[in-house]
């Protein structure tokens, strides 16, 4: 059951009679209107309530303490009234609370006098913006915001806050005013998975805790316009699910921590006007951000600011395992050279102990073999060379023998049949019909000289008698007996 007035231009104070209905209610809504006065005591022992919307009107006072009989109460939205009080300790009671936003009212003091250890473990949106809230922002306050620490260990499937407030879900609009990404956002239906901690223009003071580090599913974080000081704490860069991160307006100083490079989701990055100096981290998400995002820090260099960092302060290198951007091709570059370096390394000094201390004697035999091959292809190469000459030589010392066995090959005219040699016309006769033939052999250089049926020299020869054809084959097969013998005999 729900009671919805939102919206109404209704004014007035809130009528306490509404006690009588705390016990059976579920939803009361009376969001955005006029009502003025002090939020009455109407929540009794047994408060069914799990949403109490009673933002945007003009209440003044404090929350009434009566609302801690509300143990079921998820979300509780007092936000842009003009309350005035601390901070509620007794807020510590509401062990089911998921949504608090207190924004936009005259809250103020520390926010450390109450007791988590047994509260707030399901809270996943805090919203104390625009208050006067003052002090160091305590370490215990997130040590127990279980449901943002670990909720992504259990993989709790997103539903929207209605569905988890349940029963009457028709009628009820869980729109929500909530500043997310630089920008204040209505958002007609939440999902639980939504986490926001919102804590920007109060007047909190000291570093920022470190632990908020731990806060894994953390999406939007908004610590601007406060009096922080220190550095960044490095282990922002764990907050892998982080979309929105505002640190401005601060006191804050040192260097950009490069974990924040980490932030793969990250699309809202406010770093501006605070002390902050050195290179700007480059690569990844860093490079869709623009110099708004670094205005007043006075001493940061690199892109995308027009200062350019010294060569002693130049803009970290980035090496990346998955992914990209110079620092992958120097980290590419950078593994080649390792590796040619490392197996140079090692093959030379492989080398130098397999010839040192044992021969590799497949190698040796393999190199000898090689060098008697050629060896033998040289002597060779020098015998039909030495055959060549003496051949030639021969040919010099006898040449009347060389010359006889050719004519007797005169004698047999040959012609070409079908690609082979063969005698003209029927088979030969065994009857060989002989010529005479006049020889005569030179006294001088011993070359036949001559034409016709003379072989003449240069001074007339003696007379020798006829040779027929059986003649001419055996002085032609003694004179190349002759030679092959010689030739043996010289050669060895």
């Amino acid at each position: 059951m729900g009671f919805f007035l939102s919206e109404n231009n209704l004014e007035g104070t809130i009528p306490e009679c509404f006690r009588n209905l705390s016990s059976s209610l579920l939803q009361f809504d009376l969001e955005d209107n006029n009502f003025h006065g002090q939020i009455p005591q109407i929540f009794a022992k047994g408060c069914m309530l799990k949403s109490l919307r009673i933002n945007k009107n003009e209440l003044e006072g404090s929350i009434p303490q009566s609302l801690s009989n509300c143990e079921d109460l998820i979300l509780l939205d007092v936000g842009n009234n003009n309350l005035n009080d601390t901070f509620p300790n007794w807020l510590g009671n509401l062990d089911q609370l998921q949504v608090l936003i207190l924004r936009s009212n005259r809250f103020y003091g520390q926010v450390d006098s109450f007791d988590v250890t047994v509260s707030l473990t399901h809270l996943r949106i805090i919203d104390l913006s625009h208050n006067n809230f003052s002090g160091y922002i305590r370490t215990f306050f997130f040590e127990h915001l279980h449901a943002i620490r670990e909720g992504y260990e259990k993989k709790v499937e997103p539903k929207y806050m209605e569905d988890v407030i349940g029963d009457i879900t028709v009628n009820y609009a869980s729109d929500l005013s909530i500043t997310a990404k630089g920008l204040e956002t209505e958002f007609q239906e939440l999902l639980s998975i939504w986490t926001i901690i919102d804590l920007s223009s109060n007047q909190f003071s000291g570093e920022i805790p470190k632990i908020l580090g731990e806060l894994h599913l953390l999406i939007v974080l908004n610590l601007s316009h406060n009096c922080l000081i220190g550095p960044i704490p490095s282990s922002l860069g764990n907050l892998s699910e982080l979309e929105s991160l505002d640190l401005s307006s601060n006191k804050l100083e040192g260097r950009i921590p490069t974990e924040l490079r980490n932030l793969g989701f990250l699309e809202v990055l406010n770093l501006s006007q605070n002390n902050l100096k050195g290179p700007i981290p480059q690569g990844k998400q860093f490079d869709t951000f623009a110099n708004d995002s670094y205005m007043g820090n006075l001493d940061l260099c690199g892109l995308p600011l027009s200062k350019s960092c010294d060569t002693e302060e130049e803009t970290p290198a980035i090496f990346d395992s998955d992914g990209d951007g110079d620092g992958e091709e120097l980290n590419w570059k950078f593994s080649i050279v390792m590796g040619y370096g490392c197996g140079l390394v090692l093959g030379i000094s492989m080398a130098y102990i397999v010839f040192t201390i044992g021969k590799p004697w497949w190698l040796i035999r393999i190199i000898e073999r090689e060098k008697l091959t050629l060896r033998r292809v040289q002597q060779l190469a020098n015998r039909t060379k030495n055959i060549i000459a003496w051949w030639a030589s021969l040919m010099a010392m006898f040449p009347d023998v060389f010359m006889i066995g050719a004519l007797g090959f005169k004698t047999l005219p040959r012609r070409r049949h079908r690609g082979f040699l063969k005698p003209p016309g029927p088979p030969l006769s065994t009857r060989i019909k002989t010529t005479r033939i006049q020889i005569s052999v030179g006294a001088g250089d011993g070359m036949g000289a001559g034409g016709g049926s003379r072989l003449g020299g240069g001074v007339p020869s003696m007379r020798r008698p006829r040779v027929s054809l059986g003649q001419k084959f055996w002085f032609f097969f003694l004179g190349l007996g002759l030679e092959l013998v010689l030739a043996h005999l010289l050669l060895g």
